[in-house]
């Protein structure tokens, strides 16, 4: 059975550094709280509005959470949804494609296909 797909939201400098070195440590958030925070396709839209309002040097990552074996692990965080969480580097490897995450007219993130 193949899962789905999970998300990383990156800035643009971040992920210019992430293909630079190979991997992705975390961002300040994601080292203060020992992993590397994703979303599934459900949650990514609301994981952008809250973290990443009115920012538009954004990329959305896909991540194939296969890659990870155990140090991926599916915890409960905001309003009771399970978040998977990285408790390693986010490794080039395991990213599947990467896409612009323009702001819309509304003001909004503009996702790409997340079925991809």
């Amino acid at each position: 059975m193949t899962q789905a797909l999970i998300f990383k939201i990156f800035t643009r400098q971040q992920w210019l550094q992430t293909e630079a070195d190979g991997t992705f440590v975390g961002a300040p958030i994601d080292l203060a709280d020992g992993y590397v925070h994703l979303s599934t396709a459900e949650q990514v839209a609301e994981t952008a509005a809250k973290f990443f309002t009115g920012m538009d040097d954004l990329v959305l990552a896909a991540v194939d959470p296969t890659s990870y074996g155990e140090k991926l692990v599916y915890e409960v965080s905001r309003g009771g949804a399970l978040f998977p969480h990285l408790y390693d580097r986010l490794t080039l490897a395991s990213v599947r494609w990467v896409q612009p995450l323009p702001l819309g007219a509304d003001g909004r993130h503009t996702f790409p296909n997340l079925r991809q």
